[in-house]
């Protein structure tokens, strides 16, 4: 008997196959569902991205018309930042200064003389002090190097040592004030006056201060105040001159004219009576000179008032001092004001005829001795910073000070003779930026805007900042909303908002963003005539030119073009920033549009979802029944195999 053939099993019990066959159509309706949820996760994360896209372009806009807005921040520009720097917090008012820094704050730094390698510093109890600060400790004793480990490890931010190799073969011990101004001075107690002794820090001296005037002392219009120095004090290095000088500017009555004197007092003429009748003289007839005014005393005015005498008999005036109701501080070196002569008398020589002068506290002192201690190699000594503002004496104990410019913090970095200005203004590159920031979140998301709502491929060509694999990406998303009146809603309002005027202080001269530079160019580049049909789409163009000049002449205008307060109540409701903010806060808010569009689609996603895992549970029953089928049908074929093959056998067998 011929083998049994059944259409369409091939090599006869190739089942697997056909059960194969047979599930492709089965799970179409599984395919449809998984390609609908990839859509809609796509569709998911394009809503995504055009949410992320508008809250960077809600953020740069409330960033212009914020409390924080760019327009409000300040910045300190020095004519000599190697001198003069600052910063400035935003209640800083525009101004113009000019310093003169005659020196920075400095702290003490000693240095030892050179020491042998081997030197060790003995054991002992170390007391070592910066102004009202101070450290101590025990030292075991030990090397230049342990000692100063041992100083650094309990320096508290005070105090700092180094051992510094000076010339070959020896070592010398560092150390120094991390604290600036004259009330820092480095001390030493204990071992540690005996080390700096020891080691040639210090020598011991006398003092030679001396206070010549310390109560308030005043010097009337017209007089002269001397204060002789005796004994004399050497002229040597780190002798420092010093007082507090106020001046009392009395009224200008120069001017008024007295009037003419009384004159002599003449006795009434007498009389003589006789029989009833009395005949009276005549009056004295005296002619008076006409009045003549007396003289005006000449005005002197001068505050050059501070005058140096010296042992050989010269004189030398200190530079003029400063008219102010407050003292202010005056210090000078001793070697630069006494062209090396030594210093017998100091006066004050009130040559004004309305302005009285107040002293107190004016003494000469040894800046570099301290406790009758004083460095014999002096890196640098405490001293504080010395400047004028705007010909203002000022001392401050630190190189930062803060308290000298409303809500500006300025920073000394070196000395200067000659002037220096300093700026405070606004920071209008930062204002810059931030509308280039603007416009380039503007302008990216009006771009996604274009691609998902239009299906041509010019639209991404257009693109050209856009790289290969970006281009690629977007290709994906052409035109995959192009019916979606949300995105076309936005993307008319945005164009409608770049191109639309706000009020400002100067009215029409500053209404439109076309007027700082921004707008919307739809000519063609290079061409006065014709049109680009790709800057149709409404993206922005900045003219940074334009802008340059409308930030530096009209910066206040600017900045309500983008945000102002119409009516008054503290509250911006006004400009192109703000109307960016009310248009997108409804799509990116919490609960949002946006929010809902992917809430809606998650749902979807989840109801296609659970229809994809029905569909597997079906599939899988299917596939299981077409196997038990398929498996019946295999048993009942090799059965009638095996029957067909014994009846062969049989039919041979009977043939025989």
């Amino acid at each position: 008997m011929s083998d049994i053939y059944i259409p369409g099993v091939k090599s006869r019990y190739d089942t697997d196959k056909l059960i194969e066959d047979l599930m492709k159509v089965e799970r179409i309706p599984k395919e449809r569902a998984q390609k609908n949820v990839e859509n809609l996760k796509t569709e998911k994360t394009t809503w995504q991205d055009i949410g992320r896209r508008m809250t960077s372009l809600r953020e740069s806009a409330r960033n212009l018309y914020s409390f924080q807005s760019p327009f409000t921040e300040r910045i300190v520009k020095s004519a000599d930042e190697s001198v003069i720097t600052g910063t400035a917090g935003r209640d800083a008012a525009e101004q113009e200064r000019s310093f003169i820094v005659k020196q920075i704050a400095t702290a003490d730094r000693f240095l030892s003389n050179p020491l042998p390698e081997n030197y060790t510093v003995a054991p002992g109890n170390y007391t070592l002090g910066v102004g009202k600060d101070s450290l101590s400790f025990t030292y075991r004793g030990g090397s230049l190097k342990d000692f100063a480990e041992a100083l650094n490890k309990r320096g508290r931010d005070i105090l700092r040592a180094d051992v510094i190799t000076v010339e070959p073969g020896t070592k010398s011990l560092l150390i120094e004030s991390l604290k600036t101004g004259s009330g820092n001075r480095l001390t030493f107690k204990e071992d540690a006056e005996k080390l700096a002794l020891n080691s040639g820090m210090v020598e011991r001296i006398d003092s030679v201060s001396r206070t010549l005037a310390k109560d308030p002392l005043t010097i009337p219009a017209g007089s002269t105040k001397q204060f002789v120095i005796s004994p004399a004090l050497p002229n040597r290095s780190g002798l420092m001159l010093s007082y507090e000088i106020a001046t009392n500017v009395k009224p200008d009555t120069s001017n008024q004219d007295p009037g003419p004197p009384s004159g002599p007092e003449i006795p009434i003429p007498g009389s003589i009576t006789y029989g009833g009748i009395t005949i009276e003289n005549d009056p004295v007839a005296i002619t008076l000179p006409p009045y003549t005014p007396p003289p005006q005393p000449k005005r002197v005015d001068t505050l050059d008032v501070i005058q140096l005498a010296f042992t050989d008999g010269t004189t030398k005036l200190l530079p003029p001092i400063s008219d102010s109701n407050e003292y202010k501080s005056y210090q000078y070196k001793v070697t630069d004001i006494s062209d090396g002569k030594t210093i017998a008398s100091i006066s004050v020589i009130n040559k004004n005829t309305h302005r009285d002068i107040a002293l107190q506290n004016l003494r000469i002192y040894d800046s570099e001795a301290n406790e009758g201690l004083r460095p014999l190699h002096a890196v640098s000594t405490a001293g504080d910073a010395m400047l004028s503002m705007d010909g203002i004496q000022v001392t401050r104990s630190s190189n930062t000070i803060d308290d000298l410019i409303p809500s500006v913090t300025l920073t000394l970095k070196g000395s200067s003779d000659k002037p220096v200005k300093l700026n405070v203004e606004p920071d209008r590159q930062a204002s810059k930026d931030a509308i280039i920031g603007l416009v380039a979140n503007y302008n990216r998301l009006l771009a996604d805007l274009n691609v998902l709502t239009r299906n041509d491929d010019k639209i991404i060509q257009e693109l050209s900042y856009l790289t290969k694999d970006e281009q690629e990406e977007l290709k994906k998303k052409l035109g995959t909303l192009q019916g979606d009146s949300t995105l076309n809603t936005v993307k008319s309002t945005l164009q409608r908002l770049a191109t639309s005027s706000y009020p400002t202080s100067l009215e029409r001269d500053m209404a439109m963003l076309a007027q700082i530079g921004v707008s919307t160019d739809v000519r063609k580049a290079g061409s006065s005539q014709g049109y680009d049909a790709s800057r149709l789409r409404g993206y922005l163009e900045i003219d940074e030119k334009v802008l340059d000049q409308a930030l530096q002449s009209k910066l206040p205008a600017v900045k309500e073009l983008f945000g102002k307060d119409t009516d008054g109540d503290l509250i911006v409701d006004s400009g192109f920033a703000y109307a960016l903010d009310s248009l997108i806060r409804p799509y990116v808010q919490t609960g949002g549009i946006i929010a809902l569009k992917t809430s809606g689609l998650d749902s979807r996603i989840s109801q296609e979802e659970k229809r994809i895992e029905n569909l597997d549970k079906q599939l899988a029953a299917k596939e299981q029944s077409l196997k038990q089928q398929y498996g019946k049908m295999e048993g009942a074929l090799n059965s009638m195999e095996k029957t067909s093959s014994s009846l062969d056998q049989f039919s041979k067998s009977s043939n025989q």
